[in-house]
């Protein structure tokens, strides 16, 4: 009978994002709705895009290993994002009436920062996408009571998620989110009052949780130990900034002020609500504390079952059916944009400057070859992977972190950058990074810190060269970024 529900729920959800399809008339309506999102579907998708399978699953798990000072990158990390990027970022990005995050680093620098850029996020995507995949098929797995192995259930969710997002982009992606936020919502509440009674309360599973320790935040050890705290907030705070989705989140709503209250308030209320599924994880580990064996597998990912396991063997068929949809909900909406984000950028910011003159039609056709195959990488390197989904996010996010957001935040607030210092800041950065992470991944430095000093030493070091006459795109972006109400992106 679950599985009947659960299959119900997966037609209604292809169903509904192929009914937004039929809103899509061009690359615009396709990668950012045509810039018409009002704000309760502004704040619906910044909430259901960060709300995934890492937050259900994978950080709620992690808490209850290790309390709030192991989940410092999210939901703490991922919540500053999103206040950062409303109070700096939304208004410079609406203004400049951008179709990518890359076509800032075209205008605001020239091509060559555009390419290398589109290919780091691009690349960067591929963690937080496989998490995804990997959500779905460890669901798919466990409602079949282990009939399908976790690498079919992997393959069968790509697909699905796929086939509503190749046809309608982000109108698909915006009207399932605003359905699957309420899914999540009632859901994950109502399973919660359900855990905390069986617990013997929601006061007696808090005290066992302080008991335990798990309110400790702040580290306690040497510096090696608070360079990795920081390094791990930073890792979202920062380096999920420069990233297509969120930069898709901002830029279709209806207007300026609506793209920063919708991103303010998805993030606030992410934060508030991502407690829910950890206040639930906890409870299962009163309820059962053999679940706790869970913590000592040698597959990481092993840790993750935690929920549904307690869900689909200690409570009602109601119960059961409100989380699992809760749970696909999540997936959903989160897998959804990070398959159409990397293909955007890959199609609009690192394939279109070799071919300038394509046509909407044939850029349309393009964007969906690209997301096929983005797909099929992202399919292959979940099957491959045995880390936890919040590893291999925070392992997506150091890439941008130390290619991308100090050319980024220079080249809005710092009318002196320039190309060769973005250009010099993405190579040093990485280079640095890539090979801290070879040579000395556990040194009391965390590499991604490294890749970060040099990138912005990258930049101050190349924006000081001598240079050609300036060309007029960095006061463009300047004046966006300030207030201006001239708009670089008509020029």
């Amino acid at each position: 009978m679950l599985v009947f529900f659960v299959l119900l729920y997966l037609a209604f959800t292809i169903a509904l994002g192929l009914w937004a399809a039929t809103r899509v008339h061009g690359s615009k309506d396709f990668l950012i709705a045509g810039r018409s999102l009002p704000l309760y579907m502004s704040m619906a998708t910044v909430f259901a895009t960060w709300f995934g399978a890492e937050t259900v699953l994978s950080v709620s798990a992690t808490f209850a290993k290790d309390g709030l000072g192991g989940i410092v990158a999210d939901p703490f990390g991922s919540t500053f994002c999103l206040v950062f990027v409303a109070l700096f970022f939304a208004r410079a990005f609406y203004r400049m009436d951008l179709l990518t995050i890359g076509d800032f680093y075209r205008k605001r620098y020239d091509k060559r920062v555009e390419v290398i850029t589109g290919i780091a996020i691009t690349l960067s995507y591929l963690g937080w996408t496989s998490a995804q995949l990997t959500a779905l098929g460890l669901v798919f797995s466990v409602l079949s009571g282990g009939a399908l192995s976790l690498g079919t259930g992997i393959v069968i969710g790509a697909a699905i998620v796929l086939f509503y997002t190749i046809w309608g982009g982000m109108w698909s992606v915006a009207v399932t989110d605003l359905f699957q936020t309420v899914v999540i919502i009632v859901g994950l509440w109502a399973v919660a009052w359900l855990v905390g009674d069986m617990a013997g309360g929601a006061d007696r599973v808090i005290a066992a949780a302080a008991e335990a320790g798990k309110f400790e935040f702040w580290p306690k050890g040497d510096t090696k130990e608070w360079l990795a705290f920081v390094a791990a907030w930073l890792t979202l705070s920062l380096g999920s900034i420069p990233q297509q989705d969120v930069f898709q989140r901002v830029t279709s709503a209806k207007d300026e002020k609506t793209a920063v209250r919708g991103t303010l308030y998805g993030g606030v209320a992410y934060f508030v609500f991502a407690f829910v599924p950890i206040f639930i994880a906890y409870s299962a580990l009163v309820i059962d504390p053999d679940m706790q064996k869970l913590f000592a597998s040698a597959d990481a990912r092993e840790v993750q079952r935690i929920l549904p396991e307690l869900i689909l063997n200690k409570t009602p068929l109601w119960a059961q059916v409100l989380f699992f949809g809760a749970l696909l909900s999540a997936i959903l909406s989160t897998a959804s944009g990070a398959l159409l984000a990397p293909a955007a950028i890959a199609t609009e910011n690192v394939l279109k400057p070799f071919a300038p003159r394509m046509s909407d039609r044939q850029f349309m056709m393009m964007v969906r070859v690209v997301l096929v195959t983005f797909t099929l990488a992202a399919l292959l390197f979940a099957l491959n992977s045995e880390k936890t989904m919040y590893e291999m996010i925070q392992n997506a996010y150091k890439v941008t972190l130390v290619s991308c957001i100090v050319p980024l935040a220079f080249g809005i607030y710092w009318k002196r950058a320039t190309a060769t210092g973005a250009l010099i800041s993405v190579v040093l950065g990485l280079a640095s990074w890539l090979v801290a992470e070879a040579v000395a991944a556990d040194a009391t430095v965390p590499p991604q810190l490294v890749g970060l000093i040099a990138s912005l030493f990258g930049m101050l070091a190349g924006s000081y060269i001598p240079r050609a006459p300036a060309h007029h795109a960095a006061a463009h972006a300047h004046h966006a970024a300030h207030g201006s109400h001239q708009r670089p992106g008509s020029t």
